[in-house]
């Protein structure tokens, strides 16, 4: 599935491709498809060849040091342009100094040390989160143009990130995000079982959620219920934040949880039920939305026991923190999808 971004300046996302990078046999394979996407955008040959590059030193760096290392190929589309984005996960060994590894001349291997500098040369937007013993993300933004030649982007406040269930494809779930003057709107689709039929569930939901005016997360979620009507069906949630307010509202059926973090991880009640098919019961609920909490909705293809260190909820990105719980919650055989917003910074 496609996961959409919709209204105001949160760019469209689309997850491209997710490349396990076992062995030196896979960087290649991973360099070709970076090229590829780049190409597919209209990126100009000399950007194109920048972003091969970092994407073999990345994939070449999994292949040396990492464990069950993956890297994720993202294209991020606004009405004015094209972006790929890059992400590589893995789960160890890590580092203690993650951005001493940025530096040019700095090396584990006896080698010249000059290959995720180039990550931070040559991308326009880059963060990087390491412990030693639980693993690395690093992600790295690519505008067509290189980042000499135009402003600097601004930072992310929200994203979503999606991941098919191994042997498919195509993710069932979708999400989508609008903004509207100061407030948030998330919306996650779990569409019901795997694959294509699922994912018409997903798109249907997305679709209605952009195509009309934002509302009440419960009218929302109504709209999607008839949306859905004539596919699979599928859990939805819809979350509205108010930073002005200090509130988050919230309406789900079926299994999609949702938590607000700050001192401590608050749960958000979704109700029983398939929309598309039933919902006899649409509720909204109202939370405390602190300044500096994170708002997280996910599918069940992750489990619940997941924290965020307090730390990262200040300094990071939200992809890096969707990404984070996906690596280390998502360990169920099943599509999984998550959905990360900061209360404040926009």
């Amino acid at each position: 599935m496609v996961p959409v971004t919709g209204a105001g300046p949160v760019p469209t996302a689309e997850d491209v491709a997710w490349l396990p990078v076992e062995d030196a046999s896979a960087v290649g394979a991973a360099r070709r498809a970076v090229t590829g996407l780049a190409e597919r955008l209209a990126f100009p040959p000399t950007r194109t060849a920048e972003i091969a590059l970092v994407v073999t030193e990345l994939a070449t760096n999994l292949a040396k040091h990492a464990e069950q290392g993956v890297l994720l190929l993202r294209a991020l589309r606004t009405d004015a342009r094209a972006e790929v984005e890059v992400a590589a996960v893995d789960r160890g060994p890590g580092m203690a100094d993650p951005e001493l590894a940025f530096r040019d001349g700095h090396s584990t291997t006896g080698t010249l040390g000059i290959g995720l500098g180039a990550v931070t040369r040559l991308s326009d937007l880059s963060a990087i989160r390491s412990a030693v013993g639980k693993g690395t993300i690093l992600t790295a933004r690519f505008a067509p143009e290189a980042k000499r030649d135009r402003p600097a982007p601004g930072e992310d406040f929200a994203t979503g990130v999606t991941r098919p269930m191994d042997g498919e494809d195509i993710c069932g779930d979708g999400y989508a995000i609008r903004r509207q003057d100061n407030r948030l709107h998330l919306m996650l689709c779990d569409g019901s079982g795997h694959g294509p039929l699922a994912a018409l569930a997903s798109q249907a939901a997305v679709r209605t959620f952009l195509e009309t005016d934002l509302t009440t997360p419960e009218e929302m979620v109504r709209r999607l219920h008839v949306g859905m009507n004539g596919t699979r069906g599928g859990a939805v949630a819809v979350a509205e934040l108010d930073p002005a307010a200090s509130v988050v509202r919230f309406a789900g059926v079926g299994n999609i949880a949702a938590a607000v973090v700050a001192e401590r991880k608050r749960g958000m009640v979704s109700l029983p039920g398939i929309a598309g098919y039933q919902a006899r019961s649409i509720r909204r609920f109202d939370y405390e939305l602190p300044d500096d909490a994170v708002v997280v909705l996910h599918s069940d293809g992750l489990n619940e026991r997941w924290s965020i260190d307090p730390l990262d909820r200040w300094r990071a990105k939200p992809l890096v923190m969707a990404l984070d719980l996906l690596r280390e919650a998502g360990v169920r055989r099943d599509d999984a999808s998550v959905v990360v917003a900061k209360a404040g910074g926009w």
